[in-house]
């Protein structure tokens, strides 16, 4: 049974590596062999995450031609890179990307400390922001007031409130895309929500596509159902998906499911364009793949013009509005990031028998989500106050995002990144550092940063970190600050009896 879920062709791998910039070399350096230089482009590729984890690569002879460099040549860095654990081989299977043993994901940097034990540490790992207020406390209020009627039931509403769900279904339709509640389930959270569809349609050991990089929970969570995670790289910088990967994807994996993040992706903060949402609906239909959309961060518009150059420009359609029926496009929002995360309120938009279905599989989990809160939301969003409570979270976000962009571009100018216009996260090139080295010894001098293995398969992503914009002002400031003092030492190995190398050299 061969070991890879994907593969990447001579041609598309040959234009990777030409692309890649290699750094000068300092005086008196000698350039390295050509198969040294390829396998340390390959392994670069693989450490980004712009070539998948278990991703087969081309023969020998294959690649040889698109590089036009001898056949070995590429033996050589294939040999290299299997040396250093970055390729597995078997014969009549081919040669695949992996990572060395020993490596595995850090574990820690996105659970939130609890609120008693911050002190003194900046926390960087979760992408949450307080509560807005007053608005949270006359949304409680408000719910108080409207109690009393559910008190006189048993309170198990396995589907949601009969009101939220109408509510979030004239939301859809207000944006385009006519809903009936029949098409809404309330969950607990966006996270309860992406279990329970995990768990009806894929079962341990189907294949299920995600983004490269993706949400480091949902991958988690994804991994403990006994997913068989297929990734896809994103296209680079800000500009959203690669489609021809996903249609490579779904044509040879065949995954039972996708799981995309089209509005200010988490961690990147790319925004898909419409084009590429109306394409990758066909691809999933086309494929018999079940499309999770997530759209958590869809309200988090930080810029006026997010789609265009032109003042009044507005977002891309949401992925369902090419799916109204709900049979492809299975869309998960909530409440937790554009409101508060304290507020575990999220829902699924589907196909009405989709969510019946959902309903019947969840009376074996949890009977339902807590009324008071439901209420809440739903005395937010059925007046002005929602739309007042986000836009202030939205100034919130975008004055910490300009305040954390400036600190870190003078105090890490050598850490790359691009500015997103929406969304809560920065994700950051780290000048060739370990990220995961970076988030060790940051909670060392005072400052918690999750590293980019997090976010990727099985240990890809390893010179990146994830900064979330949930600090501003002089907060931002020493955080950078803190940040730059951790890469020091990451750079220049001052760990106390251990040495701390740089990951990579490209």
């Amino acid at each position: 049974m061969t070991q890879w879920t994907s593969a990447v062709g001579a041609a598309q791998l040959a234009r990777q590596l030409n692309a890649q910039q290699p750094r000068s070399a300092g005086p008196g350096t000698r350039k390295p062999p050509a198969y040294r230089a390829l396998a340390d482009g390959v392994r670069l590729l693989v450490l980004e995450g712009r070539v998948p984890v278990a991703a087969r690569l081309p023969a020998e002879r294959e690649l040889a031609l698109a590089l036009s460099v001898s056949r070995t040549t590429v033996a050589a860095a294939y040999e290299a890179l299997r040396a250093e654990g970055f390729l597995e081989s078997r014969r009549g299977a081919g040669s695949w990307t992996s990572v060395p043993a020993g490596n595995p994901l850090p574990a820690r940097g996105l659970e939130p400390l609890p609120p008693d034990s911050l002190g003194s540490m900046i926390d960087l790992g979760c992408a949450a922001l307080t509560a807005p207020e007053p608005w949270l406390t006359r949304a409680v209020r408000g719910a108080l007031e409207e109690l009393p009627p559910y008190a006189h039931t048993h309170g198990d509403y396995p589907a949601g409130l009969p009101a939220l769900r109408q509510t979030l279904a004239d939301r859809y339709t207000a944006r385009g895309i006519p809903t009936m509640p029949e098409q809404i389930m309330v969950t607990t959270g966006a996270m309860g929500a992406i279990d329970a569809i995990c768990h009806l349609f894929a079962g341990r050991g189907e294949r299920v596509a995600v983004e490269s990089p993706s949400y480091a929970n949902i991958l988690q969570l994804m991994r403990e159902a006994g997913a068989r995670l297929v990734p896809v790289a994103m296209a680079e910088g800000l500009a959203g998906w690669d489609l021809p990967r996903w249609r490579q994807v779904l044509r040879d994996a065949a995954p039972r499911l996708a799981y995309v993040v089209a509005d200010f992706h988490n961690p990147t903060g790319a925004l898909a364009t419409e084009d590429q949402r109306r394409q990758l609906v066909e691809a999933a239909r086309s494929a018999g793949t079940v499309l999770v959309v997530d759209e958590t961060m869809s309200e988090l518009y930080l810029d006026g013009e997010v789609d265009g150059d032109r003042p009044g420009d507005e977002l891309p359609p949401p992925v369902c509005a090419f799916d109204p029926a709900g049979s492809t496009v299975l869309t998960v929002g909530s409440a937790s990031k554009a409101f508060w995360a304290g507020m575990r309120i999220g829902w699924v938009r589907a196909a009405p028998e989709v969510i019946r279905s959902l309903v019947a599989a969840r009376a074996y989990a949890d009977l339902g989500t807590p009324v008071l809160e439901q209420l809440a939301i739903n005395w937010l969003m059925g007046g002005g106050d929602w739309e007042q409570a986000v836009g202030i979270r939205r100034a919130q976000a975008a004055e910490n995002r300009d305040a954390l962009v400036t600190a870190v571009r003078r105090e890490l100018p050598s850490w790359e990144f691009d500015v997103p216009r929406g969304g809560l996260t920065l994700w950051v090139r780290t000048g060739g550092l370990s990220g995961s080295r970076i988030a060790e010894v940051g909670e060392r001098v005072g400052v918690r940063v999750p590293g980019g293995p997090r976010f990727g398969v099985d240990g890809a992503f390893e010179g990146y970190v994830r900064l979330p914009f949930t600090v501003g002002g002089p907060v931002a400031d020493e955080a950078a600050v803190r940040l730059a003092a951790a890469a020091r030492l990451v750079e220049s190995g001052a760990r106390a009896g251990t040495d701390m190398p740089r990951t990579f050299v490209a």
